[in-house]
């Protein structure tokens, strides 16, 4: 029998009470990450879609009843997230819910209109009116294509391929860089003058009626979907039209919903131009994507305030109106830095994740809320004045990017 010294045998013994503590607390981390993921993921799937399995978006807390706010892209959002939770559990009661959603989304497609045909009855609703938003469509469809990954029905692929073909030949300007952002459901009509989302704006230049528009990286999906080339092309373009629109602080505050007059930007848009610039990446190996992606993740890096928390609205200045909480920009923010890690271009945003990650776990309803409506999810509030009356809303949202920051956060730390 190997003999030890008496400073030896300690330091064995501490040693093996070290790692035993870190594999305790690597267990019990595992176990609130799976925890709140499934509660967030329960919720999703049995709260947030209706009968016809569209999400019903806001819930009024003050009247304790649900608004709908663009379904078509919430419930792609919640799509999203429960193909990302079944990936991770293996619950079928997930994918189940998301084929449902998935169902209700493809059945949007547009077949007798003699202009529309192929497009999706993508209606914004709420303050832009009944007009068809490109990226309600293109933002909208990345969870159908990892639906269609999951299961092998190419209905949830060819849906969102004939609508994005309908986009890119009738909407979008690549020698501009940029794609018109609504459609008159009635006419077919691109609006190429004016906007909905400028009504007081009487003189609109290209700006406000286009954007970049790559929520979504839609195209980039269609690509390989389809192999088709001009897909590749167009996704490339819109990628050097994000490089070159890029203000030094990581931002597009030449497009709404930020607002360069105030200096304000949106909590989530700068991320979903940041995550297709990733997803260029890893197509193209071009560096400028990725850097052009980083400035960003700065950026919201310096929004977070020191307890975790991202505000609804934001100035470059680095201050924030506090009246709303995005627990969506909490995870989503984290979901590219933990890309940005994996990268190997992030290592500074290693203690943000972790931020983030407590953030969540502790920022959500109980699974036994005594309101139904809100247990097991996610906290993302939305405070406005709408019609005489102060809004209170708790946001789908918070619990769609939520579940996939977990599921992120999940293959990150675990390797699984």
């Amino acid at each position: 029998m190997k003999k030890y010294s008496p400073f030896g045998l300690v330091t064995l013994i501490l040693v093996f009470t070290f790692v035993n503590a870190f594999s305790q607390d690597t267990a019990e981390l595992k176990k609130n990450v799976l925890e709140a993921l499934n509660d967030g993921a329960g919720n999703a799937s049995t709260v947030l879609l209706d009968d016809e399995g569209k999400s019903k978006c806001d819930y009024n807390m003050t009247e304790g009843k649900w608004y709908p706010y663009e379904p078509p892209w919430h419930t792609g959002q919640v799509i999203y997230a429960l193909t990302e939770a079944y990936n991770i559990t293996g619950n079928i009661d997930y994918l189940e819910a998301a084929k449902r959603a998935g169902d209700w989304w493809v059945s949007l497609e547009i077949k007798d209109h003699p202009k529309l045909k192929g497009m999706l009855n993508a209606i914004h609703g709420d303050y832009a009116g009944e007009v068809i938003v490109f990226a309600t469509v293109s933002d909208g469809t990345a969870g159908l294509f990892k639906l269609y990954d999951i299961t092998g029905d190419k209905k949830y692929a060819d849906v969102p391929t004939r609508a994005g073909d309908w986009m890119l030949n009738n909407m979008c300007d690549l020698k501009e860089g940029v794609c018109y952002d609504n459609v008159d459901p009635k006419t077919g009509e691109v609006l190429k003058a004016n906007s909905p989302f400028w009504p007081e704006k009487k003189n609109q230049t290209l700006y406000d009626v286009a954007r970049p528009n790559n929520e979504g990286s839609l195209f980039l999906d269609m690509f390989k979907y389809t192999g088709n080339k001009k897909y590749k092309e167009a996704f490339i373009t819109l990628c050097e039209s994000l490089v070159e629109n890029q203000g030094p602080e990581g931002l597009w505050m030449d497009f709404m919903p930020n607002h360069k007059t105030d200096g304000s930007f949106h909590p989530r848009f700068n991320l979903w131009y940041a995550e297709s610039l990733l997803d260029g990446y890893e197509l193209t190996g071009d560096k400028r994507y990725l850097e052009a992606a980083k400035k960003t993740a700065l950026m919201y890096a310096k929004a977070q305030k020191k307890n975790g928390t991202i505000y609804y609205k934001n100035f470059i200045n680095g201050e924030a109106d506090r009246g709303s909480i995005c627990g969506s920009s909490v995870a989503f923010s984290g979901i590219l830095w933990i890309r940005l890690i994996e990268y190997g271009d992030g290592d500074e945003f290693a203690d943000r994740v972790e931020l983030s990650r407590e953030w969540l776990l502790k920022n959500r309803y109980s699974p036994n809320h005594p309101d139904p409506n809100l247990a097991g999810a996610f906290i993302n509030t939305r405070v406005r004045n709408k019609k005489g009356k102060i809004w209170i809303v708790n946001r789908d949202v918070g619990t769609s990017f939520a579940i996939r920051f977990l599921a992120s956060y999940y293959r990150y730390k675990f390797g699984e």
